[in-house]
């Protein structure tokens, strides 16, 4: 819905250079091709990020199911750590030879 919304703010704002100024067509091109590259940009940001969230979710998603995640060489799971879902961290456990260890959960795989 929100890509929609954008389309409809990008099409008046392009309806208002088109009848509403007195630019030549060079800059008008110049004007379409930078927000048009902005807009991808936007678009291709949020992709990336979506993806990285999902990454990260399905790690914490495997820990919280008792498996084994692979972090940065270190091997992550339940009996050896905790997980703060705030900052998604996992914690190493009082008692284990992990103790205080904090492990960022978008480093995992």
């Amino acid at each position: 819905m929100a890509y929609i919304a954008g389309l409809v703010i990008v099409g008046f704002f392009f309806l208002a250079l088109h009848y509403f100024t007195e630019l030549t067509r060079y800059q008008k091109t110049m004007i379409t091709t930078v927000i048009l590259v902005v807009v991808l940009s936007a678009v291709a940001f949020n992709a990336y990020s979506n993806s990285q969230r999902d990454k990260m979710l399905g790690v914490v998603t495997k820990f919280n199911q008792s498996k084994t995640v692979k972090c940065n060489g270190t091997e992550v799971n339940n009996s050896n750590y905790t997980i703060s879902i705030g900052t998604y961290t996992f914690i190493g456990k009082e008692n284990t030879p992990n103790y205080g260890q904090m492990i960022s959960a978008s480093t995992c795989e």
